[in-house]
């Protein structure tokens, strides 16, 4: 049996004053007008399993307008565990524990999973770059305990570059720097490589279920030219050393890193045909729901354990039958959390099954 949250409590979070959530261990649908708290439940959820926010907030901005500090306490249980996990906020700081004892917001990663599909998720084929590797790297954070250090370790080596590059120095410094930058790139490059193999294969068998007659391809695409998975991470290094030095004059006139896994994309192809400038809306949304499906199907193949999965205000983005194959894939016994405004997305046999919490005004 995987954890799952058998209650969270809030106190003056955003504009939850006092409330205290028991979500099935199976669906709890949150039902409700807009700006009534099912968002900011979904935002608290996050922060609890991931150490982290889609908003991405300063902290002020989760303490509600006439409070002075908020709390999100969380139970987690599940195969004869118990573990409570809380947040505190002050308007200067996050501070996170854990059964009682202070822990970084990073130590929650692999307590227990938890992916996010919200309505910006469904541009992730249309997006930039930087979301789709961002969504890569997100998962990546969530699954792995050094993958956020290593992708947080080689952002800021790649930004003080790139001021060196602005401000101007000497070869020999950017030398230095760029055997760091390699390093670090190298390594993150290594972790996402093996992470898109894994996961990109599963996306096209749910791409398949989810729209039937059609074929889907993943294709991650490194800045630095040869690099693929399966290589190690030395060789990744030179590789992309290398590069760096042959570019450096197109790095120092445009003062900015240009090779490394801070350029690299995803290409999704549909039948051959490149799904960002031939895929349909609907075909695109198809793409991402998939992606979202073979995160949580990865969890259980890398963790054997379930995650959290959080649906906040998609139904209303997708079609019957995209809605249809979500209803299918949260009926497989995966807690789930999903906010509406409108019970009539759903249909009455998934209903009868659920446990619905209606949000008003009062939340």
């Amino acid at each position: 049996m995987s954890l799952t949250v058998s209650s969270i409590s809030f106190r003056n979070y955003r504009n939850l004053a006092a409330l205290e959530l028991c979500p099935s261990a199976g669906v709890t649908v949150l039902v409700g007008p807009n700006a009534v708290g099912k968002t900011n439940t979904v935002e608290a959820l996050q922060y609890v399993t991931s150490g982290q926010s889609f908003r991405r907030p300063s902290p002020s901005e989760l303490i509600a307008p006439d409070a002075v500090e908020a709390s999100v306490a969380a139970r987690l249980e599940g195969d004869g565990r118990v573990i409570d996990v809380e947040m505190r906020v002050t308007p200067q700081s996050r501070k996170f524990l854990r059964n009682g004892k202070p822990c970084r917001g990073a130590d929650l990663t692999g307590t227990l999973l938890s992916v996010l599909f919200c309505p910006d998720d469904l541009s992730l084929v249309k997006g930039s770059a930087s979301r789709r590797r961002g969504e890569l790297d997100a998962f990546g954070a969530q699954a792995n305990v050094g993958y956020r250090k290593v992708l947080s370790n080689y952002t800021r080596s790649v930004e003080q570059r790139n001021r060196l590059l602005k401000d101007g120095c000497d070869d020999a410094l950017l030398d230095a720097w760029d055997e760091s930058v390699a390093l670090g790139g190298a390594t993150l490059l290594h972790h996402r490589l093996n992470l898109f193999r894994r996961l990109s294969g599963i996306v096209s068998e749910v791409y398949a279920e989810v729209a039937s007659g059609e074929s889907l391809s993943c294709t991650y695409v490194p800045s630095v030219e040869g690099a693929e998975a399966g290589m190690g991470r030395d060789d990744l290094r030179d590789l992309m050393l290398s590069q760096m030095r042959d570019r450096r004059a197109d790095d120092v006139r445009r003062a900015q890193t240009l090779v490394g896994p801070h350029r690299d994309d995803v290409v999704f192809a549909i039948d051959g045909r490149d799904a960002r400038s031939f895929g349909s809306q609907g075909q695109q949304r198809s793409v991402a729901l998939a992606w979202k499906m073979a995160e949580v199907r990865l969890c259980e193949d890398l963790l054997g354990e379930r995650p959290l999965l959080l649906l906040d205000d998609v139904m209303s983005e997708l079609d019957a039958s995209r809605r249809s194959c979500v209803t299918r894939f949260v009926e497989g016994g995966i807690q789930t959390i999903i906010t509406t405004t409108n019970l009539s997305y759903f249909d009455d046999e998934l209903l009868s099954s659920v446990k619905v919490v209606p949000y008003g005004a009062e939340s």
